[in-house]
């Protein structure tokens, strides 16, 4: 004997909770800005990094800021220095320290051959963002040239005549 089915109906009165999109990894957890003025920023790797549970607690709430932060190849290993990520707030004495060194996870060859990018004068490593990807923490490490003052005004005039060229664009568009 077979059983009807009836439509199962679902409770329209309850809302669906939206997540926080730093958590969902739709929105960095941190982003550098000061990089790409202070930089000419070339290749990117995507690193994991070795966090604590704090920590993790912490980015998600949004308190990591990359400014003077940057990276370091050491004995075959990637660092994280100067990287600020705040006090959880709901810590205890066991809260982490807040700038303290974190390893970078990378492949071997990556590791390779950011060793041999960064071995060159005036090359390092600068962190350009933190995200979530797949509930873990990622850096986006870059190699950078620093730039010379005169290379962030030539940046700068660039930056403002194509801003320039865009608005003339859109004004002949509108008539």
């Amino acid at each position: 004997m077979a059983h009807a089915s009836t439509p199962t109906q679902q409770n329209p009165t309850k809302k669906a909770v939206p997540r926080d999109p730093v958590a969902m990894g739709s929105r960095d957890a941190a982003f550098n800005r000061s990089a790409s003025h202070e930089y000419f920023l070339t290749d990117r790797f995507e690193a994991g990094v070795a966090l604590r549970g704090t920590e993790v607690k912490s980015i998600r709430e949004g308190k990591a800021n990359l400014k003077d932060a940057y990276g370091l190849i050491k004995d075959g290993e990637a660092f994280l220095l100067n990287a600020h990520i705040g006090a959880f707030s709901h810590g205890n004495a066991m809260n982490h320290e807040e700038t303290r060194t974190r390893k970078l996870l990378l492949h071997k060859d990556e590791l390779r051959k950011l060793a041999t990018q960064t071995r060159e004068k005036g090359i390092t490593l600068i962190p350009t963002r933190l995200y979530f990807k797949a509930g873990r923490v990622k850096c986006e490490l870059a190699v950078a040239k620093g730039k010379q003052e005169w290379d962030k005004r030539e940046t700068e005039r660039r930056r403002e005549a194509d801003k320039e060229t865009r608005a003339a664009i859109a004004r002949s568009q509108r008539r």
